[in-house]
């Protein structure tokens, strides 16, 4: 490069820098933002309301115009750079006056600072979902129409496992309809529900979420991808399922992880240690882990499996082998291990 071209050269460095530099001073200038707050202990709080659907610009003017944030350009420009702003749920959040537009953001996420907020447990029960709908401050009579009331995917009759396991909050005046179907919605748009309700060429929407709750009900998402392969061997060779997860739905019993002989003699189609095959239908909400585990099941010959110890679940083909863990179960379960 002759003497001449370096020089142009240089000189467009120069230019671009201060360029870059004057856009950088321009943006800061023009979306002023507070300090963040070492402590927010004891700071002004004000409850700001989440519309339904209310994109980032308009949720960085709410917070603009309630003195959350020194300005809407702040938190919109932190909201564009975080994927988490998605997931900012509709309705009340408490937060505190005068911070960084960055602070916002995580006091919008943190479920401690929505004052109303109903918690869909990964494996919940439709009864226990309900029964939050009632905490949340819907009556009886209304949850009871909501659930009996929702559009369901097809090939259900109602709505178990198909409420998905999340965090919801919703305006004031949502009606427990509304926020019922919203939650069957947010099901059949998540990537692993939609595959799950297309079936395949084996199984129904039905059967696979079957298998998925009895997978989210009976293991942990280490072991996911195992159990779900168990289920499917065990279909495959007609074996009972005898899964404790499927007593413990038809008994509507969590915390025990010791299932009676009596427990395992009850009259239900649910019951799979009486009757063959799958349940009538899904026993949970699962997860999308689950979910995923249930339509990618690892490979594997394994027919038992059993939780030894907190920690310990092996699996096997061989029952021989199924039963000396059985034996060292049982007496972990007396030593105290489980409690």
């Amino acid at each position: 490069m002759g003497p001449l071209k370096r020089l142009i050269a240089a000189g467009l460095v120069i230019v671009l820098f201060t360029f870059s530099l004057f856009l950088v001073r321009s943006q800061s200038s023009s979306a002023p933002d507070f300090e963040t707050v070492q402590s927010v202990q004891d700071l002004p709080e004000v409850t700001i309301e989440i519309p339904d659907g209310a994109t980032g610009s308009q949720i960085a003017s709410i917070l603009f115009s309630s003195g959350v944030v020194k300005s809407a350009q702040a938190y919109f420009r932190v909201a564009v750079g975080d994927a988490r702003s998605q997931k900012v749920a509709p309705g009340g959040h408490r937060l505190t006056l005068k911070i960084s537009a960055r602070q916002a953001l995580e006091q919008l996420l943190d479920p401690d600072r929505i004052p109303n907020l109903i918690k869909v447990a990964e494996g919940a029960w439709t009864s226990e979902v309900k029964k939050a709908f009632i905490n949340y401050g819907f009556t009886k009579s209304e949850v009871n129409t909501a659930f009996t009331s929702l559009k369901l995917p097809k090939g259900f009759s109602n709505s178990e496992g198909l409420i998905f396991p999340a965090q919801y909050s919703f305006p004031q005046g949502t009606s427990a309809q509304t926020a019922a179907q919203s939650m069957i919605d947010r099901f059949s748009d998540d990537t692993y529900g939609q595959k799950l309700l297309q079936g395949n060429k084996d199984f129904s929407a039905k059967q696979l979420l079957t298998i998925a709750s009895i997978v989210q009900a009976e293991s942990t998402n280490e072991d996911f991808s195992k159990v779900a392969r168990v289920i499917f061997n065990r279909l495959k060779v007609g074996m009972p399922l005898q899964m404790d997860s499927t007593v413990h739905f038809i008994m509507q019993a969590r915390g025990d992880i010791f299932l009676s002989r009596k427990s395992t003699m009850l009259n239900s189609p649910y019951n799979t240690y009486r009757k063959y095959g799958l349940p009538p239908g899904p026993i949970c909400s699962p997860g999308a882990d689950a979910m995923k585990a249930t339509l990618e099941p690892l490979q594997g010959d394994w027919l038992y499996f059993i939780t030894v110890a907190p920690g310990d679940t092996r699996f096997t083909a061989s029952f021989d082998e199924f039963s000396k863990w059985k034996v060292e179960y049982t007496k972990n379960r007396k030593a105290g291990a489980f409690n």
